[in-house]
């Protein structure tokens, strides 16, 4: 008996219940995915450039102190610069996620801080005691803002410039005849005062005057912040006015060379980050570039399409707040694989009868499809930035090439059992083999340029135009994409599909608007008689 309780009570010990033992199944995979994403690659590089990031900036703030025999010094500053370094990669994780990925970018950010912490070293050395000494420090701040702000976004770039100037008052270290501490928050209020300015007022360059206005103002407000903050020391004596003037003009007129000198680096920035600001992309929009030169000639029907798609897609990302010159921009260059098989596409025919008619389905595909590959291609030949492959790849994602696939499910059921002739195809001809490679639109402006290029071509081919039949193409082929799984990739949602969809109708209804219709001769002719002319009358 004794035995059979002790049995019985080990086994109730044992028993636990079904939604205690589903938890514990979750938390066992919830961990082994935990650490499935520590060993993914992407993370342990980003792990590594880190490092890399944190021992390249306490290298350089160790210069000088090492010779010195600091080491007290030295082993704070590099602490100081672990926990900065920590709190820059949680919020580049948070707010840059894509850097996990993007190495070529990391790598970027991880080359442009000690670079720049260098200079502001090396200046701070060899400038001793001199007033314009900090300059260094304040000029260097705001180019880094300027630098993030066009190669990432604004809260982006506020965050890293907090974090460069804290690493910069470490770098100009203590002056013997002042304070550390003091000295340190002098410079740090007027480093981000700045920067700030710089992140807040600069979004996009469209002109060249655009970095003159920015660094100018920033000038300003570095020269109202540094003659502030020297009287924030309390307890010494108050400093003198004239020197206190003296320096904050020294540490303005560095805030505004440095805007001066971005203009010099522009296109070595956008080569490093491999990026295009709005001034590239609004040379690239000119048609006298070679390549849209070379597309209006060879495939006019093309050039016509794409410069009707940069409209409607223009107007379209700016209803939902994307930037709606790469759009456009994107949209001229997004076909110009078809230069060269211009005949093939539909546009390009003028009256002529189809090629396709030639071609059986599969190679006809194989030609509509081919046009990606070689637009890319011919991208690379002509040095188009980065920025706009994207679309040239994306913009049909991996849809169905939907004529050629019906046309050939229809000859495989014409050639089956029941048909005049034997089967010739084996098997039917499966989606796969009809789609696009791809890749999906990864952003919300390439995913604009694919519907715009879809609706635009499903518009133009409605026999009578009216605003509901518009927007009843544009609400199916948005659904139909939808459904498909072509915007899975990117960050649309459905409140901004259903604004894109409302502006594509309003472009394209106001693009094929009605016309009345030109009056016609009495005899049913169009032509009309000529208007008389009076006669001259000499006297």
């Amino acid at each position: 008996m004794a035995a059979s309780r002790r049995v019985g009570g080990m086994a109730l010990l044992r028993k636990t219940s079904p939604r205690r033992d589903q938890v514990r199944r979750n938390i066992g995979t919830e961990r082994s995915l935990w650490c499935s994403r520590l060993m993914d690659a992407d993370v342990i590089i980003s792990l590594l450039i880190w490092l890399a990031f944190v021992a390249l900036c306490i290298g350089v703030l160790s210069f000088g102190l090492a010779q010195q025999g600091r080491y007290r010094a030295l082993a704070a500053s590099s602490l100081i610069v672990v926990f900065a370094a920590v709190g820059g990669g949680l919020y580049a994780y948070h707010y840059q996620n894509r850097l996990l990925r993007n190495h070529a970018k990391a790598l970027a950010l991880v080359v442009l801080f000690p670079a720049l912490l260098a200079v502001t070293k090396l200046g701070s050395l060899s400038s001793g005691n001199a007033l314009w000494g900090l300059g260094w420090g304040v000029g260097t701040a705001v180019l880094t803002a300027i630098i993030l702000v066009i190669a990432y976004d604004q809260r982006f770039a506020i965050g890293m410039s907090a974090l460069y100037c804290v690493l910069a008052s470490l770098a100009v270290g203590p002056k013997p005849d002042q304070a550390f501490q003091l000295q340190g928050m002098r410079l740090f209020l007027t480093m981000i005062a700045g920067a700030a300015v710089c992140c807040f007022t600069l979004k996009e360059i469209r002109t060249r005057m655009k970095l003159l206005e920015v660094s100018a103002l920033a000038a300003a407000v570095v020269f109202l912040t540094a003659m502030a903050v020297p009287y924030l020391n309390f307890l010494g004596e108050p400093p003198k006015g004239l020197t206190v003037f003296q320096a904050s003009g020294y540490y303005a007129c560095a805030a505004f060379l440095a805007g001066l000198l971005m203009q010099s680096l522009l296109p070595l920035i956008e080569k490093l980050f491999r990026i295009a600001t709005s001034m590239t992309l609004l040379d690239y929009s000119d048609a006298n570039q070679a390549l849209l030169k070379k597309l209006a000639m060879e495939a006019p029907g093309t050039f016509s399409h794409s410069l009707l798609i940069g409209s409607i897609a223009e107007a379209a990302a700016e209803a939902v707040g994307c930037n709606g010159l790469l759009c456009r921009v994107g949209a001229y260059y997004h076909d110009i694989g078809k230069i060269n098989k211009p005949k093939y596409f539909t546009e390009n025919e003028m009256g002529s009868t189809s090629k396709h008619k030639e071609l059986s389905p599969a190679m006809s595909q194989l030609i509509i499809v081919g046009h990606v590959k070689d637009g890319l291609e011919m991208a690379k030949e002509f040095g188009l930035p980065i920025v706009l492959h994207q679309f040239i790849e994306t913009h049909h994602g991996t849809t169905l090439v939907e004529p050629f696939y019906h046309e050939a499910r229809r000859k495989y059921e014409e050639s089956g059992p029941g048909g005049a002739s034997k089967r010739l195809i084996e098997s039917p001809p499966s989606e796969s083999e009809f789609r696009y490679a791809g890749p999906r639109p990864r952003s919300r402006e390439a995913a604009i340029i694919m519907l715009a290029d879809a609706v635009e071509s499903a518009t133009r081919s409605l026999s009578d135009v009216t605003l509901a039949k518009v927007e009843a193409v544009v609400h199916n082929i948005a659904m139909k994409r939808l459904e498909d799984g072509q915007f899975d990739e990117c960050d649309l949602t459905l409140r901004e599909l259903s604004q894109i969809e409302a502006s594509m109708s309003k472009s394209l209804a106001a693009h094929y608007h009605g016309r009345i219709a030109y009056p016609t001769a009495p005899d049913g002719s169009s032509r009309l008689p000529k208007p008389s002319v009076a006669k001259m009358v000499e006297t």
